[in-house]
């Protein structure tokens, strides 16, 4: 991302990262900050520009870390890191769009039913491990919006247990799934350098 800012290192007597948070320290200044800027006027850009700035959002919680602070896990006794958050995503971005919206026979990237944590509890401080996670979610989100832009919002989809989703319920659910996901990601990254905002 544009302007990110680099870690403060400023940390509290007991080594505990500064808390720090201002209009000029967000992520990015808000002339350069790729989310929209709302005002929608119809369903499908409410619902393919909510999810398109909640997926931007999560990517400026990760703007400038390095590796160790990707994978480092800062609410014991949770296994979650951002960069297990990079796999998950990518992980229900590909079950969502590829195997129940697409019908395509794509298996799971991290987990599987003996390791069904395996998105977090495999992400571990490798730098190839960090660049192929990030890979790997944004081919799945562009698979994602090349499948939304060529479908109707009512074409549905077949869950693995037989019930169908319709699209736009799918784009409404994704749009949860991020916002849930971005709060973890706002208390990590506070966690780890004391950046708040944005």
């Amino acid at each position: 991302m544009a302007d990110s800012l680099a870690d403060s290192g400023a940390t509290t007597s007991d080594g505990e990262p500064t808390r720090t948070f201002g209009w000029a320290d967000l992520f990015v200044h808000p002339d350069d900050d790729p989310r929209s800027h709302r005002n929608f006027l119809d369903e499908r850009t409410i619902l393919v520009e909510y999810l398109r700035d909640q997926r931007l959002t999560f990517q400026l919680k990760c703007d400038g870390l390095d590796v160790d602070q990707m994978a480092r896990r800062p609410v014991p006794p949770s296994t979650m890191s951002l960069l297990g958050l990079i796999r998950h995503l990518a992980e229900v971005e590909r079950g969502w769009f590829r195997r129940t919206m697409a019908g395509q026979d794509a298996p799971r990237l991290y987990c599987s039913d003996d390791d069904p944590d395996g998105d977090f509890d495999g992400a571990v401080a490798d730098p190839e491990m960090v660049a192929e996670a990030w890979r790997a979610w944004r081919a799945e989100v562009e698979f994602a919006e090349r499948f939304v832009e060529a479908s109707d919002l009512g074409v549905q989809g077949r869950q693995r247990k037989g019930d169908t989703i319709v699209l736009r319920e799918l784009l409404v659910h994704m749009i949860e799934e991020y916002a849930r996901h971005n709060g973890h990601a706002d208390l990590f990254r506070e966690r780890i350098d004391g950046r708040v905002g944005q």
